[in-house]
């Protein structure tokens, strides 16, 4: 399955004031960068990826989130956000800030 076109351009969409992101094809999903750190993706299995601060990934882990397992591993610091979840904008527009946010915070990788 590959990503969900509509939400790759929400995505873009919501990320088109930031500055410094690019896409990169990623897992089977398109991936969004911040300054070449991944900060979101639509993920190929339906849905978004989202990167959070590790140390806030478990307070938001609910029905509709769950921590992202990649080849049997959790991968911390990552949720998968179900698509029912990011139907709306109201919905898919603080995952994008969190996640915006926390690659901001990382130091720039060099190209």
């Amino acid at each position: 399955m590959s990503y969900d076109e509509d939400l790759a351009n929400r995505l873009r969409e919501a990320l088109a004031a930031e500055q410094g992101i690019t896409e990169q094809r990623m897992f089977g999903g398109l991936a969004f960068l911040v300054n070449g750190n991944m900060s979101v993706s639509a993920s190929r299995s339906g849905g978004l990826l989202v990167r959070v601060d590790p140390k806030e990934a478990d307070k938001l882990v609910g029905a509709d989130v769950e921590p992202m397992v990649m080849g049997g591993r959790q991968m911390t610091g990552w949720l998968h956000v179900a698509p029912q979840a990011v139907t709306t904008k109201r919905q898919l527009t603080p995952w994008v800030r969190r996640s915006v946010g926390y690659a901001r915070s990382l130091p720039a990788k060099k190209r």
